[in-house]
């Protein structure tokens, strides 16, 4: 486990400013306890400052993981979020998209969500912004992806035309395991 680089740091906070913005500050100076960010291999975690103190006991060869997995870095150098970072771009995100019920499993499948399925958006989101999809009825984060259209263009797009460009899905967790179980 070691800190970050000047340049992954960089890498790392550029990605997370697509859905959060300027409350990646609000992320590491928390009102409860300091956090940071941590690298295990080519994964990168969010982590407590305690947690991370009290981690340092711990041989590097048998920490596996500590705190919540945000993404990780590619071979390119590119930075991937993982959906385990859902909790957090939902709690401090920017822009903001609300699906239908009847829409919400097409979404859990891996689907783009459609004008049809779109029940509310954030004023003035711009295209090609980070957002967070929730469920209309109970407010859940479901996901993220990527404003296809600007809110202004959502009036007057097709029903079949797409919204939210699909990233990750809390359906993720049960198709990773049914791939590993088949």
């Amino acid at each position: 486990m070691r800190p970050l680089t000047e340049e992954e740091t960089k890498t790392v906070f550029l990605k997370l400013s697509e859905y959060i913005g300027k409350n990646v500050e609000r992320m590491i100076n928390r009102s409860d306890e300091r956090h940071c960010f941590r690298l295990i291999k080519d994964r990168c975690y969010y982590i407590s400052e305690s947690v991370m103190k009290a981690s340092t006991s711990i041989s590097r060869d048998s920490l596996l993981h500590v705190g919540t997995c945000l993404g990780k870095f590619t071979k390119s150098g590119k930075f991937r979020l993982h959906i385990t970072s859902l909790e957090y771009l939902a709690q401090y995100a920017k822009y903001k998209v609300w699906v239908k019920p009847s829409s919400e499993m097409s979404f859990l499948y891996g689907n783009n969500v459609t004008k049809n399925g779109l029940a509310r958006i954030t004023e003035n989101t711009p295209q090609f912004a980070g957002v967070v999809v929730f469920s209309m009825s109970s407010n859940i984060p479901l996901g993220f992806g990527v404003a296809a259209q600007s809110t202004d263009h959502c009036q007057t797009l097709d029903p079949m035309g797409n919204v939210v460009l699909h990233q990750a899905d809390i359906g993720e967790y049960l198709r990773g395991l049914e791939e590993d179980i088949f």
